[in-house]
């Protein structure tokens, strides 16, 4: 009798390869899922900056006496008067009168200065019998009709014409030290001189312009 054998038919092992090829793809394709997903930060600061701006202070202020306080007079309408120790207003010909006038800085003011005489304006009958100098003196005493200017104190040269500025010159003030106390004063003297043929009883009336200008710290 013959012995029929039965042989159990393998069963094909699976075919591993696919699987892990897909597992291979799957997990390339979490890389580049995570890879794309992630964002790189830069990092940032600033820094703000400000200016800010003004304008600084400048004042002259003059006085004609002594006794006088320092004011403020920028205006043709608001002008000092001149004290002349001899009254101007009865001169005979050939007379000198002197009167003094003093300038000088506030407190507050930020900046030096240069002044000179911008304009001299005159009027009246007896304007053309007078002439003006003006220079610089040590104090209140030191203007008076027999007073000289010498090359270094002549800001307006003696005999000009009441109504002119020809030659003039200018002076340097001081601003304060401390910015507290004004600047140190400087002194003018201001000179008229009636020529040989001034008549009686005519007059005449001068203004001057003292205009002072900023200078560079």
């Amino acid at each position: 009798m013959s012995k029929t054998e039965i042989t159990h038919a393998q069963t094909p092992q699976a075919n591993n390869s696919k699987p892990r090829k897909a597992k291979a793809i799957l997990a390339g394709g979490l890389v580049l899922g995570i890879g794309a997903a992630v964002t790189l930060a830069a990092w940032n600061d600033s820094e703000f900056v400000i200016g800010n701006f003004g304008g600084g202070h400048f004042k002259m202020v003059g006085s004609a006496d002594a006794s006088e306080a320092f004011t403020n007079h920028d205006s043709d309408s608001a002008d000092a008067a001149l004290n002349f120790q001899v009254n101007a207003s009865n001169m005979t010909p050939g007379q000198t009168v002197a009167a003094p006038y003093a300038v000088r800085l506030d407190a507050a003011t930020d900046f030096a200065a240069a002044v000179r005489v911008n304009s001299a304006q005159g009027s009246g009958d007896a304007e053309d019998h007078l002439t003006y100098g003006i220079f610089t003196v040590t104090g209140w005493n030191g203007c008076t009709p027999n007073a000289t200017a010498s090359a270094e104190t002549e800001i307006v040269p003696a005999g000009t014409g009441l109504d002119s500025v020809a030659g003039a010159s200018s002076f340097d003030l001081a601003k304060s030290t401390n910015g507290t106390d004004p600047g140190d004063p400087v002194y003018l003297c201001f000179q008229v001189k009636a020529d040989d043929t001034l008549v009686q009883d005519e007059t005449a009336t001068a203004t001057w312009e003292l205009l002072a200008e900023s200078k560079a710290s």
